[in-house]
């Protein structure tokens, strides 16, 4: 575990930074110097560029991690990812001549409450092709276990390049049609950074030879793919969904209430990255044994890790809104606490996803996802026009914890391994005591003062229940190491 928790906290160092930044632009920048409506203008666009993404990558950045590790040869493993390089160029072909043939009744019916959507809806299909890419030439970096780099690109840079574009704006340097075409310019820069990294990491030979069964792969990719379209449709159909039933300035504020919840799955996007090459090595090579424990120790490590984030963030709301003088983003407090319950569950399964997706049991996660989407769509509809953006959050609690629960189900029956223990039982009762005790102080200086006071008890008595209770061994055998060298 030597080498995860080395890049997992370097990741989780870059994917720090990046919420820090990530929440300065969300809730200064953006509602200061952009407004509400034109911040869920660009989250719109961002947001469908998500769900077209996955159609362009076609699942292949997946099938890099779990098969590279099973080929043996340097022709082979070269092989799969030239194949990964070429197959995207077709699909963008194809997108591009259906796209021609239909783009006005398509962008007519996800710009019907917003006009400027439809304005820049070019922006959806440019950054979808950098982002495809940049994933595939991350996961070159993944299986060489050099994920620290492509984790910067993917977590921070986006962040930072806001920001400056931000700055720009609010300094009139720029209007709001140049921040746009900087915006598509800056994430071409990054694919260009991550094609130079990946080629300095690993240059592979090129050639046209498909790889060892390429039909297997295809076939993996293809359920991926479906797979992904539909996990997108659960990430961004919320937001796509507010912005055609209510308004751009709803998708604003629910917007900053689930950058808020994220922060929770901070230590999970860190150590995934670099866990993800490790369970497709165990499972290629048989290692039940090396998978159980890389499933036990990332689902205690990561519930007691978002344990904290979650106590920190629902105990401080309140005092956080007031702080950051937003009032009117206020009335999305109630998304922040509905959607973290979802998080924290997410966290607490470990790898199981890792580890289902590199498993014979692939298969499920499109009918998972399938399923998911269907019941995330039926419900925005159900939900959104009668409780709002609070609706919309209900519909991600409840197809979070159904879908994780499916998928705790299908690992304990097949593979016989479940990422629960004692520790497991003893994190929600640290966590359900601190929240339930502190939740009943009530201070009353200013909201900059509650923050730093609520927040230090809450670390304090965290830190001290963990202690008692032997769930901080690992972590700190991990700091003397670090101390000791």
């Amino acid at each position: 575990m030597g080498l995860v928790a080395k890049q997992t906290f370097y990741n989780l160092l870059s994917i720090g930074l990046a919420f820090i930044l990530g929440a300065l632009n969300t809730l200064y920048m953006y509602p200061n110097f952009m407004g509400s409506r034109l911040q869920g203008v660009v989250i719109a666009l961002l947001a469908y560029s998500n769900l077209v993404q996955p159609f362009i990558s076609f699942g292949l950045q997946h099938a890099i991690i779990k098969y590279y590790s099973s080929f043996k040869t340097k022709q082979e493993r070269d092989s799969l990812l030239v194949f990964t390089i070429w197959s995207p160029l077709i699909i963008i072909i194809l997108i591009s001549i259906y796209l021609w043939m239909f783009s006005s009744s398509i962008i007519t019916d996800i710009s019907s409450k917003e006009p400027l959507i439809s304005t820049y809806a070019f922006v959806i299909i440019l950054i979808a092709i950098s982002t495809s890419y940049f994933e595939i030439f991350f996961s070159w970096l993944r299986v060489h276990l050099a994920s620290v780099f492509g984790n910067f690109l993917k977590e921070f840079y986006p962040r930072f390049l806001n920001f400056v574009l931000l700055v720009c704006y609010a300094s009139n340097i720029i209007e709001f049609e140049t921040f746009i075409y900087c915006l598509i310019i800056g994430y071409y820069i990054r694919l260009f950074l991550v094609i130079l990294y990946s080629l300095k990491i690993y240059t592979p030979k090129f050639t046209l030879t498909l790889p060892p069964f390429y039909l297997k792969i295809l076939f993996y990719s293809f359920l991926i793919f479906l797979s992904g379209a539909a996990s997108s449709i659960i990430l961004d159909i919320d937001k796509s969904m507010i912005a055609s039933l209510i308004t751009s300035d709803d998708v604003a504020f629910y917007s900053v209430a689930l950058f808020i919840a994220a922060v929770i799955e901070a230590p999970g996007r860190a150590m995934f990255q670099i866990v993800s090459p490790l369970v497709s090595k165990a499972i290629n090579s048989d290692d039940k044994i090396y998978l159980t424990r890389l499933l036990k120790k990332s689902s205690n490590n990561l519930f007691l890790a978002s344990g904290v984030l979650f106590l920190l963030i629902n105990l401080n709301l309140t005092d956080f809104y007031v702080f950051v003088n937003q009032p009117m983003y206020a009335v999305a407090i109630g998304v922040v606490s509905v959607v973290s319950i979802g998080k924290l569950y997410s966290m607490s399964i470990g790898c199981l996803n890792n580890i289902i997706s590199n498993s014979k049991f692939y298969p499920y996660i499109f009918w998972f996802s399938i399923l998911s989407a269907t019941i995330a769509v039926i419900l925005n509809l159900i939900l959104i026009p009668e409780y709002g953006i609070l609706g919309a959050a209900y519909a991600t609690l409840f197809v979070i914890v159904l879908m994780n629960t499916l998928k705790l189900i299908l690992v304990a029956y097949g593979l016989k391994i479940h990422p629960y223990s004692k520790d497991s039982l003893k994190i929600l009762l640290v966590i359900t005591f601190v929240y339930f005790t502190i939740k009943e102080i009530n201070l009353e200086y200013s909201s900059f003062i509650n923050l730093l006071i609520r927040s230090t008890i809450i670390i304090l008595s965290y830190y001290a229940l963990s202690q008692i209770f032997g769930l901080l061994n690992d972590i700190n055998s991990q700091i003397n190491k670090y101390l000791n060298r």
